[in-house]
């Protein structure tokens, strides 16, 4: 019986990826939409509100340019370059997230390295049922990276929703103070910009193995 649930639980997960990667978008689409949204002052999702918008014109700023400053060293554009399976990496995501604005321009700049890895994004809100299944902590956090293997749609991996230093500094934040204030949110922030996506790189880099 255990089994049997088992398999059930894991076909269900593989049907939930399969109507994903049918509605999913490249990094270059999800780019434009952004940017579409953030002129015409909205943001992705079914609520629209004017803080979701400010966040939204923000990240696409804030994309715009790590899209542009992201450095990969050559010892990791030799290990990213040296893989071998074919893998999907699937992004659940929104555009008013801060912690995706930061951490998708990496994923793009080393997927774009081999084309064994395919970068596919889709909206959180719309896919409420797959985020179910990959909660970060019991949570909707974005964004969430899934690693299906192409031939399989097996879950190879998965990673998210911050690069593992960024985490546990939000993780030992709440421990001590509950909540993230605006000040702890100032100085992740102030991380990020210093790190330079090197965290995420090195995470990701993991992720695959290599």
């Amino acid at each position: 019986m255990g089994t049997l649930g088992n398999n059930t639980i894991e076909k269900e997960t593989t049907t939930l990826i399969k109507e994903a990667l049918d509605i999913a978008i490249s990094y270059e689409e999800y780019r434009a939409l952004v940017t579409s949204l953030a002129e015409e002052e909205k943001s992705t999702g079914t609520l629209q509100t004017e803080a979701l918008t400010n966040y939204t014109v923000l990240n696409n700023r804030r994309m715009k340019r790590l899209d542009k400053t992201i450095k990969v060293n050559e010892a990791v554009i030799e290990k990213v370059k040296a893989y071998s399976k074919k893998v999907t990496w699937l992004v659940l995501t929104e555009s008013w997230c801060g912690d995706a604005a930061q951490t998708m321009p990496i994923m793009n700049k080393l997927a774009i390295l081999n084309p064994n890895i395919n970068l596919q994004i889709i909206q959180r809100d719309q896919n409420l049922e797959l985020m179910n299944r990959f909660l970060v902590n019991g949570t909707l956090s974005i964004p969430k990276l899934i690693m299906i293997d192409n031939d399989t749609l097996e879950v190879l991996g998965e990673w998210g929703s911050r690069p593992t230093i960024a985490a546990k500094m939000v993780e030992d934040y709440k421990k001590e103070h509950g909540t993230l204030t605006p000040e702890f949110k100032q100085d992740l922030q102030v991380w990020y910009n210093k790190d330079k996506g090197q965290n995420t790189i090195q995470d990701l880099v993991k992720l695959l193995g290599v």
